[in-house]
């Protein structure tokens, strides 16, 4: 189990994920609305990290850019 720091930037015009110092980047093009950001978040962590979406959750920050996400990276593919 790995728990990360992101930032979360929706509205991009990519979905990207970019390393900055002891955080994750992620750019997404999803809107922050309705938890469509946090969905194309999981979503492309799960493929970077070739795992299940299950296997990824948000612990702090549903509703900021900032978020706190924990990942079992034992349950893979």
């Amino acid at each position: 189990m790995v728990v990360i720091e992101v930032k979360v930037i929706p509205d991009s015009d990519k979905n990207e994920l970019a390393k900055e110092d002891s955080k994750v980047k992620i750019r997404v093009k999803a809107s922050a609305e309705k938890g469509k950001a946090n969905q194309a978040v999981i979503k492309l962590l799960s493929k970077y990290y070739n795992i299940s979406k299950s296997s990824i959750k948000i612990i702090k920050g549903k509703r900021k850019r900032n978020k706190l996400i924990k990942i079992d990276l034992k349950d893979t593919k």
